[in-house]
């Protein structure tokens, strides 16, 4: 039974986990810049993500939706919830870049390539090059652009990783031939009665 009433409000409870998950992680890769294992410990984190997602949308169908949804209103409900977790790590990303980063990140980026093109392999000059300026633009971006970028990202790959977490979720009511015919059989017996 697919209880729509209550879809915004659990996206937006579990998205609110969700998005705390998210900027508790997003904190560690400023800080995986000089501790790599801070940083391997992000890249964990992000690929846990999705199972996250499925973990919280089972949790609602199971609790809410009485142990049925469709694959419809899976999608639906897991596509509101990165929402509503990239609505508010957003916030987390205006906050990081606005009053604590002061381009920290991009230099970081920067003296690394600086230092991987003194010691660049053969071929590899214009491809630093083009990092290089892609991060100087990245840096030229206000706060609010690199949150709208970020936002925008995480609720596309959120509605994408939707798809494959709705279909390992669906789970509809299908009568099996026992309970049909044990159905049949007790119309038969109210009809001879």
């Amino acid at each position: 039974m697919e209880n729509k009433a209550f879809l915004q409000k659990y996206a937006m409870r579990f998205g609110t986990y969700m998005g705390i998950f998210w900027i508790a992680k997003f904190f560690l890769f400023p800080l995986g810049l000089e501790m790599p294992i801070l940083q391997i410990l992000f890249l964990v984190l992000t690929l846990y993500v999705p199972f996250l997602a499925y973990k919280l949308a089972k949790k609602y169908r199971n609790s809410i939706c009485g142990g049925e949804i469709s694959f419809v209103h899976a999608w639906v409900f897991i596509t509101f919830m990165y929402l509503f977790s990239a609505l508010l790590t957003s916030v987390g990303h205006y906050i990081y870049f606005r009053f604590i980063d002061h381009g920290y990140i991009t230099n970081t980026y920067l003296l690394l390539l600086q230092e991987t093109s003194k010691a660049q392999v053969e071929g590899w000059g214009a491809t630093v090059k083009q990092l290089q300026e892609g991060i100087k633009l990245f840096g030229t971006l206000r706060p609010i652009e690199v949150a709208m970028q970020l936002l925008s990202q995480n609720v596309l790959y959120g509605s994408l990783l939707a798809i494959p977490t709705a279909l390992i979720l669906k789970r509809e009511r299908i009568i099996s031939s026992n309970e049909s015919e044990c159905k049949e059989k007790k119309e038969e017996n109210l009809e001879n009665q």
